[in-house]
């Protein structure tokens, strides 16, 4: 399969999305070709490094690298402070390029300190695995999480690069894998019913990582972010739509200590709790609402949400990073395929739908 090219062009400007099996050892001339060509560090977590170090130092001879530790619990401001004095310590300066090899966590603290260190720096994003490639390398958002909520402090600043080899996903367990589908499923129910329909038609061989099924999806999850981005880099309206399923979710995560959940689990049950909210007012069809709990629960199974208050879930919502002037800015499902953002969600109705999805009243 040829190496597909997706742009993603923004008012700030564009950068390519190159998406190939095996495209990871041809990373050196794609750096090249971005215009990063000054020294380059690598920020990884241990793990990961382990599993793939040996092919990368092979790909980028003289790459600096830098390791730290990875998961939400670890998205903090002490962790990126340690990229801080990894950089500060190399000397490096404003022609030094950060690339950020590893998920979303990697992606967003990696990104956060290139967007922060000297005023900025060049990042490319290599991300290695499903949610990372499908979704969180994608449209510059990067920074870290608070104690009292997800991804509270942060910036938008826009990769030179984002490349994208699905062979890395080989070495990702299956429910790393399976939480990176749930934001497949996202994509296919606020753009596409043809993804979200594919998606079920095709799921064995998608968790065998099949590659004719593995990298249209990705490609098409990417050409909606790309999409949803290009008109809108910083979330003042449409961009909004790809918040569908965080709002619960990010609250769940939250009331966690981000220790239960993968981020892609937390969305879906953020995205049945929205659809539930959706059907209670008339605005989805139930036999859509049933076919995305179908499709979730065909995927596998997740963890329990039976003793998360939902009063505590409330609160997390509250500090919610969409709500403006004191209005949640709230994606509802209209029907798979369409999405509509509403600012006039009441608490007596999400606290309906969070115990409809098993949250404890």
């Amino acid at each position: 399969m040829d190496p597909i090219r997706l742009d993603v062009k923004t008012r700030t400007g564009s950068y390519p999305v190159w998406i190939a099996a095996g495209l990871t050892g041809r990373l050196a001339p794609l750096i090249q070709e971005s215009g990063v060509t000054g020294r380059r560090f690598l920020v990884s977590s241990p793990g990961i490094w382990r599993l793939h170090g040996s092919a990368i130092a092979r790909a980028l001879p003289g790459t600096e690298v830098v390791l730290v530790p990875d998961g939400e619990r670890a998205k903090q401001l002490p962790t990126v402070s340690r990229i801080y004095e990894a950089l500060i310590r190399a000397e490096a300066d404003r022609a030094s390029a950060v690339i950020a090899f590893g998920g979303g966590v990697i992606g967003d603290m990696a990104g956060f300190a290139a967007a922060t260190y000297l005023r900025g720096v060049q990042l490319v994003q290599l991300p290695s695995t499903l949610l990372a490639q499908v979704d969180s390398a994608i449209g510059g958002k990067v920074g870290v999480n608070h104690a009292l909520g997800k991804n509270l402090i942060g910036a938008f600043y826009p990769p030179r690069l984002v490349a994208i080899d699905p062979l890395l996903l080989a070495t990702l367990p299956r429910r790393e894998f399976r939480a990176g589908l749930y934001e497949v499923v996202k994509y296919g129910v606020i753009a596409s019913a043809d993804l979200f329909d594919r998606i079920g038609r095709e799921t064995p061989a998608i968790f065998n990582r099949e590659p004719d099924a593995l990298i249209p999806l990705i490609a098409d999850s990417c050409r909606i972010k790309a999409d949803v981005v290009g008109q809108d880099e910083h979330e003042s309206g449409l961009r909004r739509v790809l918040n569908f399923g965080h709002t619960a979710g990010h609250a769940l995560e939250a009331a966690t200590k981000y220790r239960r959940f993968r981020h892609g689990e937390a969305v879906a049950y953020g995205m049945l709790a929205a659809a539930h909210l959706a059907v209670a007012r008339g605005a989805m069809p139930e036999a859509d609402r049933g076919r995305l709990a179908a499709l979730i629960g065909q995927l596998g199974p997740m963890p329990s949400v039976a003793d998360i208050r939902v009063p505590d879930l409330l609160q997390a919502i509250r500090r919610d990073k969409k709500v403006v002037n004191g209005r949640l800015h709230f994606v509802l499902p209209l029907a798979i395929g369409r999405t509509a953002v509403v600012d006039d969600v009441t608490e007596k109705e999400l606290s309906a739908a969070l115990t409809a999805i098993g949250c404890a009243g």
